[in-house]
């Protein structure tokens, strides 16, 4: 019906006679048992780095290219909390809010602490980031948490209840399990599952389980864990930042645009929407979203509006909430909830979009990340043997550097090229101040310094952050003048172990000569002129300088060193000691010739066909294993996009279009270098392609190191490559994949337990992220590929095992980063990046892989430390400590038992995690309870005290079993066996059982007065 004017004059005459009035709005509503509750939860997500370095996010610079500022988000919500008590915000990155902490007044940290207090303001989640949950590595997600927890405790004395993971990309069995309930999570709270999934569970009101992560550890690890219906953000309408385009809560009846009762009603709509996709009459809207909040009241003066307006209302009950309090209300429910067993890998977000790019994106810095961990684990032991500095140099700037790597856009390689830079650069920082601390505490324990007083050592150690390109100085002395290099190489495993050492030389005129002065079996490996080029390019790029003289060989011997500790080792002139490196064989196969060639070290023996140019045959004899086996090259041709079709592959997904095999190319021979130590193959496969294979006499495996790139993109394609190692196995589809390095999980390719898979993308449908290994089996063996990083792979093919190494790309995949993933680098000329890395394989007898992956990927995580320095051989040996051991000499940890962390905090206390590296019945063996006499770990000290704690060691671990919720499983999937778990420990004995898949956490005390050192 037509409205007159003089119907409008009337209206507009009403609102102007009208009288505006200060409002008081009501927004103390608790919970209504009789109605649907909409929990508002405030929040901001906060990347750690993305499209901006954190930095730049915190103080809210460079905003050409993101308008954020996390300063502005912190110091405009405390006020808006404090002007309603009943007002509720969440916050997660510690990274952030740390470097605000430490910025503000007393009085202003004084009111923070009141409404943390209060509940007004809660720490979720709680670690430095939000960390990824596919690339990190187990231990650098249990760091980053401890750091976040610990602070929060120390300055607040609360723990963490929730996990609030809903950023990453795809969701972890070990963060459910391990960084959730063995947290003392109560629940767990997630935004990325694949839409399909997604769609199944809306219709079945299953988006919220029961997670059991483990099946080693069953319900005693399980979590109530929830996916939201759409993703981390508000409902469609309600987003309240001063630039937002959703309709404001205008309730001024003096004002135009009056607009309650449309307000109130889109809320009750989509309340109820949503309520009928979820059980009981509880909701959870997620208010806010990236880099909100900048002005806080302009959220809070429309949500007390609309708390106010919807309560008055009565249809729905609104109110101000957290997810601890929506946990609450969930559990006291009473309810049975769907179980939830393994993970939510791999994701996609709609058809042809799965997210498994990244899971090799930058693989260089995956790679850093890796190494960076491994070093830090062992840079604290050694700190601990030594004694913490607080006020000199620490491991603090590193372990800092790790935890911001672990966000879900920096070690999965999906934030812009200056980013990377910028977490690149802070963990060398951090590496440099670690590295004095190494090699101040080796100096130290070759000294013999007592713990506590080892102030300025006179031995002087170097290390060599760049042998994987060949550059060494300390190792590149001329030796001929009577100089003596001393390598000392540290253990950080608990039990003793055997390895290869290799480092580059500058002549052949060399011996080595172990702590006893006993000659060690040695060999000399000539460095190609491919190593020499990439060794060259590289020292320019990393150092920014010319080498003049570049070393010849290098020299390889077996090491044997013990637990927590060192071997010393020394290489000289072999003229002077009347021994001698055994220089390899050379010689090479002409492609095209219908022959074969064998390498044989110790029990291993591989067959190259010389007309094919690749591998044929694998012969383990001391195992009865052989098998046709075929490693090969291929890339995808990346898909770029079309009008029509405009998803590309990019930085987080991966679509690719055709396949491309690369065979060797004939032209190019193979080069056997055979010796006592070490037997390798090296192939120029094409121009930016070159692989060596390797057998060692000390190890029980196949090693193939590998370099690629340049990737040419010169036809106007990116491409993403893959090698491939075949089989003649039957293996039925099945393969299985770790969890952050953790447990194992099966996979079945075109398949998911949860729900019926419609298959639109068969390569990156089928993708996994594998941080330690990937293997499968059939009715007679098993086949075993453990990594030296983050990686995706699969199984495409029965009895196929595929890795993709490298990625270049020239599209962006339409996720936010707006930029593609073309490294590049430029020294002199620009160019692609070049990717060095290894992998390894073997097989096993059906059952008996478990030892292998498990044993060798700790090898693999912790390397041999090495430390050079240069003195008289004989003078080192009579003034110096050649070996030593952390733990009693007598005592051994069990070999299914690893150290995770030794390391002293501010307090003196000392952190001490065990873990079990096996789950039930993965090794007849060693799948069983453990334990660990904490005596023999801590020779020479007295234990004063051991408390156990919570894995992110921030309560008690009696305190957190006290609190835990037990929730209720659906039907007879919560029936289970008994599961098995270490008990309490003994005070007078100090033993610690340790049931597969358990961590155990403890603060350890000692009784200062009694200290020795015991070298």
């Amino acid at each position: 019906m037509a409205v007159g004017p003089l119907a409008f004059v009337l209206v507009v005459a009403g609102i102007l006679c009208a009288e505006s009035k200060f409002v008081v709005y009501n927004t103390s509503a608790g919970i209504d048992p009789g109605k649907l509750n909409v929990h508002l939860v405030a929040h901001t997500h906060d990347d750690v780095g993305w499209l901006k370095t954190v930095d730049q996010y915190y103080v809210g610079s460079n905003n050409s290219i993101q308008g954020a500022c996390v300063q502005n988000v912190l110091d405009s919500l405390w006020p808006a909390l404090l002007a309603d008590k009943n007002r509720k915000f969440i916050y997660v990155e510690q990274a952030f809010f740390q470097r605000w902490w430490r910025g503000q007044s007393e009085t202003v940290q004084n009111i923070v602490r009141q409404l943390v207090n209060s509940g007004q303001l809660e720490l979720i989640n709680g670690g430095m980031c939000m960390h990824d949950e596919a690339v990190p590595h187990y231990i650098d997600m249990i760091d980053q948490t401890t750091l976040g927890h610990r602070f929060i405790k120390e300055e607040f004395g609360v723990t963490p209840r929730i996990g609030w993971q809903i950023d990453p990309f795809g969701h972890s069995a070990v963060q459910a399990y391990l960084l959730g309930a063995e947290a003392g999570f109560d629940s767990f709270f997630y935004g990325r599952i694949d839409y399909q999934d997604r769609a199944k569970r809306k219709d079945e009101k299953s988006l919220e389980v029961i997670w059991r992560g483990s099946k080693s550890l069953g319900s005693s690890a399980q979590i109530f864990a929830g996916a939201f219906p759409q993703n981390y953000e508000p409902p469609s309408g309600f987003y309240f930042e001063v630039n937002d385009d959703s309709p404001i809560v205008q309730d001024d009846i003096t004002l135009f645009d009056y607009n309650v009762e449309e307000r109130v009603n889109a809320f009750v709509a989509a309340a109820i929407a949503q309520a009928n996709i979820t059980r009981t009459n509880h909701v959870m809207w997620t208010m806010g979203t990236d880099f909100k909040y900048q002005y806080a009241h302009s959220w809070y003066r429309n949500m007390d509006k609309l708390i106010h307006y919807v309560n008055k209302d009565g249809r729905v009950n609104a109110l101000y909430s957290t997810p601890s309090i929506y946990t609450d209300a969930k559990y006291a429910a009473k309810k049975a909830w769907p179980l939830k067993t393994g993970d939510f890998f791999p994701y996609a977000d709609r058809a042809n979009a799965y997210w498994t790019g990244y899971f090799t994106s930058r693989a260089a810095l995956k790679r850093y990340v890796r190494i960076m961990s491994g070093y830090y684990l062992a840079a604290r032991q050694l700190e601990f043997f030594r004694g913490r500095s607080d006020s000199g140099q620490n491991t603090d700037l590193l372990g800092d550097a790790l935890a911001i790597a672990q966000h879900h856009d920096a070690v999965t390689g999906t934030e812009k090229q200056h980013v990377a830079n910028d977490y690149a650069k802070r963990l060398a920082m951090g590496y440099s101040e670690a590295e004095a601390v190494v090699a101040t505490s080796l100096a130290c324990l070759v000294e013999s310094t007592s713990y506590k007083e080892c102030g300025n050592p006179s031995t002087k150690f170097e290390q060599c952050p760049l042998m994987n390109i060949s550059y060494c100085p300390p190792a590149e002395a001329d030796f001929s003048s009577g100089k003596t290099l001393v390598i000392v190489a540290y253990n950080s495993l608990g039990w003793k172990r055997e390895d290869i050492i290799r480092i580059p030389v500058m002549t052949e005129d060399v011996s080595v000569h172990d702590s006893e002065g006993k000659e060690v079996t040695s060999q000399l490996i000539p460095i190609t002129d491919t190593f020499l080029s990439f060794r060259s390019y590289h020292v320019m790029a990393y150092l920014g300088k010319t080498t003049t003289e570049t070393p010849k060989y290098w020299l390889v011997f077996s090491a044997s060193v013990p637990a927590l500790g060192f071997s010393t080792f020394f290489i000289s002139s072999a003229k002077a000691t009347g021994a001698n490196s055994a220089k390899s064989k050379v010689y090479t196969i002409e492609r095209g010739q219908k022959s074969s060639v064998d390498i044989h070290q110790g029990n291993i023996k591989l067959t190259y066909s010389a007309e094919e140019g690749r591998i044929a045959y694998y012969a383990d004899s001391k195992r009865f294993v052989e098998e046709h086996v075929e490693q090969s090259y291929s890339f995808y041709t990346s898909y770029n996009g079309t009008k029509e079709d405009p998803q590309a592959s990019g930085a987080y997904i991966f679509r690719p279009n055709t396949t491309f095999p690369l065979k060797p190319e004939k032209k190019n021979p193979l080069t056997v270098m055979h010796g006592l130590v070490i037997d390798e193959v090296h192939q120029q496969i094409n121009p930016w392609i070159y692989q060596i294979t390797r057998l060692s006499k000390a190890k029980e495996h196949v090693e193939v190191e590998f370099m690629v790139g340049p990737i040419p993109i010169d036809d106007g394609f990116g491409k993403e490559v893959v090698t491939q190692i075949s089989t003649s196995m039957k293996t039925n589809k099945t393969f299985y994949t770790d969890s952050n390095g953790r447990d194992f999980i099966e996979r079945i390719r075109d398949y998911r337990t949860d729900w019926d898979l419609k298959v639109n993308q068969p390569a990156a449908g089928n993708y996994y992220p594998i941080n330690l290994g990937i293997f499968f089996k059939d009715n007679e063996k098993e086949f075993s590929v453990l990594v030296d990083r983050s990686v995706g792979g699969s199984s495409l093919v029965d009895g196929q095992i595929e890795l993709m190494l490298h990625r270049r790309l020239l599209h962006d995949d339409s996720r936010g980063v707006a930029e593609a993933l073309n490294e590049t680098v430029c020294v002199v000329i620009c160019k692609g990046l070049i990717i060095q890395g290894k992998y390894y394989f073997r097989f096993d007898p059906l059952g008996e892989g478990a030892k292998w992956r498990r044993s060798f990927g700790q090898e693999i995580y912790s390397p041999l430390l090495l430390a050079f320095a240069e003195q008289d051989g004989d003078y080192w040996r009579n003034s110096r400590t050649t070996t030593f051991s952390g733990i009693d000499s007598s005592y051994t940890l069990p070999e299914n038992v690893a150290i995770l962390t030794l390391q002293e905090l501010n307090d003196g206390k000392v952190l001490l995690r065990l873990a079990h590296l096996y789950e039930i019945e993965e090794d007849k063996d060693l799948s069983v309870m453990s334990s660990v006499e904490l005596k023999s770990l801590f020779p020479g000290r007295k234990i004063g005290k051991v408390t156990e704690m919570s894995l992110s060691a921030n309560q008690e671990r009696t305190e957190m079993e006290r609190k835990r919720l037990v929730w209720e499983v659906e039907g007879s999937k919560g029936n289970e066996g008994r599961i098995l778990r270490g008990g309490p420990i003994n005070p007078a004995e100090l033993v610690v059982e340790i049931a597969p898949m358990e961590i155990r956490t403890f603060i350890v005390q000692f009784d200062l007065h009694q200290e020795v050192f015991d070298a």
